[in-house]
């Protein structure tokens, strides 16, 4: 029995409103099978319907807990264009809790009860559900002293060793344990309360993951080469944001309110000790599959840029001791480095903050990657793996895995994206990607953000 489509009716509507008088007319797609007409516009009834919701989610939210007056309509900054459910989204959020001020990063798109490139300061609060699931997720990468013609030759072994190697998805393929001083440290587990999870956390570290989690080969402007990874702390921080959000009452969905404890309370200090304990081990992780990647490639590191996306830092702003929430954003303050991934078929970044009125405004912070345009199961409709495929050849990109919930084409391009942060953020290099290596289609990994 066929589901049915909870956009399709509106898309019907769309797609009639656009000049199709029968929106049922199949429309031809590159290396796809036709469809009708209306599937054009499913995603566009999908932000509409979405937008409607978190409109219609404002009041209750807003009503939960009021607003103490000092925090009500504090300022949002909104960097490029975002559709509407995304800005609604984010102003639901700032509605609850000690939010002094809030920004969209110019890659923002709807994320669990925040969205992603979304930025919140709190006044002594956090916001559980602002960091989200996938805790410490981010971003690393090293130059090596190895020129990409030294390596040309043998580009698609040294990947398959990669994959071969380094375990994605939810299990491990090898045998290596991974040896870390986090471990020993039975303080930080216990104040986290996540000390039942210490073994599967060893179990699982230096595992990449699925979904957008990658290792990605990359040559500079001089000829370099670069490796930048991309994943988080796994099932540690994913069962640990778990836990904190039940405890906190915190909900499931998109248009939800924020979970947000007291940084004082007894769950707030607990939650905030897994938060800095499930970052500790994100670091660790992608510096071990980095290290192990150098072992394949060979060469010596002599540039690293590493930080994390999705985390909470002490920070001041105006002379106010806040915590910053970045869902999906990196932190930029004047000289301060990131590591920016594209799609996997579009080159990458290396850029540091600027001082400027905007970057203040930005609570300087920047993007984390282009930024979603179509959902994973859209993007499955709407692209062909020959589209994908034809992509990157013309990239000159190895592939191994992936999906097409990763194409390129389900992504703004990372330069537009750049554009918008051009006056609080300089690009120091461009980084062409050569080879990236991801899970295989079909991974199933209930850990990814």
């Amino acid at each position: 029995m066929e589901r049915s489509d909870p956009y399709k009716a509106r898309a019907r509507e769309l797609a009639v409103a656009a000049g199709y008088t029968d929106p049922d007319v199949k429309v031809e797609r590159p290396g796809m099978k036709a469809w009708p007409a209306w599937c054009q516009f499913r995603q566009a009834a999908r932000d509409e319907h979405m937008a409607h919701e978190a409109e219609a989610a404002r009041a209750g939210i807003a009503a939960l807990k009021p607003q103490d007056a000092a925090y009500r309509d504090s300022p949002l900054t909104v960097i490029g264009e975002h559709d509407p459910a995304t800005v609604a989204q984010m102003r639901n959020c700032m509605s609850v809790g000690n939010a002094v001020a809030g920004v969209i990063c110019a890659d923002g798109h709807l994320g669990y009860a925040q969205p992603v490139g979304g930025v919140i300061a709190y006044e002594k609060q956090i916001s559980i559900s602002g960091v989200g699931f996938d805790i410490g997720c981010g971003n690393m990468a090293v130059r090596l002293d190895t020129r990409f013609d030294e390596i040309e030759s043998r580009v698609g072994n040294i990947a398959k060793d990669i994959a071969r190697i380094v375990s994605f998805g939810i299990g491990r393929s090898n045998n290596e344990r991974v040896e870390h001083e986090l471990f020993d440290d039975s303080n930080a587990w216990k104040a986290s309360d996540m000390e039942a999870y210490r073994q599967k956390a060893v179990n699982q570290i230096g595992t990449v993951g699925s979904g957008n989690h990658y290792v990605d080969l990359m040559r500079d402007e001089a000829g370099y080469v670069w490796i930048g990874v991309h994943f988080g702390s796994r099932g540690l921080g994913h069962t640990s944001a778990t836990r904190y959000l039940k405890a906190a009452g915190g909900q499931d969905g998109m248009n939800v309110p924020p979970a947000v404890v007291d940084e004082d309370s007894e769950l707030g200090q607990r939650y905030i000790a897994a938060m800095e304990l499930a970052g500790r081990y994100s670091y660790a992780g992608r510096e071990w599959v980095v290290e192990r990647v150098r072992q394949i490639i060979g060469g010596m590191v002599t540039d690293m840029v590493h930080n994390h996306h999705n985390y909470a830092w002490r920070e001041t702003h105006d002379g106010r001791d806040l915590w910053v929430v970045r869902k999906g954003a990196t932190p930029a303050f004047p000289g301060q480095r990131g590591f920016v991934g594209g799609s996997m078929g579009d080159d990458a970044v290396i850029l540091e903050g600027v001082d400027s009125p905007e970057a203040k405004a930005s609570l300087y912070s920047t993007v984390h990657g282009a930024g979603r345009l179509f959902g994973r199961k859209e993007a499955k409709r709407r692209f062909s793996r020959v589209e994908m495929d034809a992509w990157l050849q013309r990239r000159g990109v190895t592939l191994v895995g992936a999906d097409l919930d990763e194409s390129p084409m389900a992504y703004r391009r990372l330069d537009e994206v750049l554009a918008h942060h051009a006056t609080s953020t300089r690009v120091l290099h461009r980084l062409t990607p050569f080879a990236v290596v991801m899970a295989g289609e079909g991974e199933f990994d209930p850990f990814k953000d």
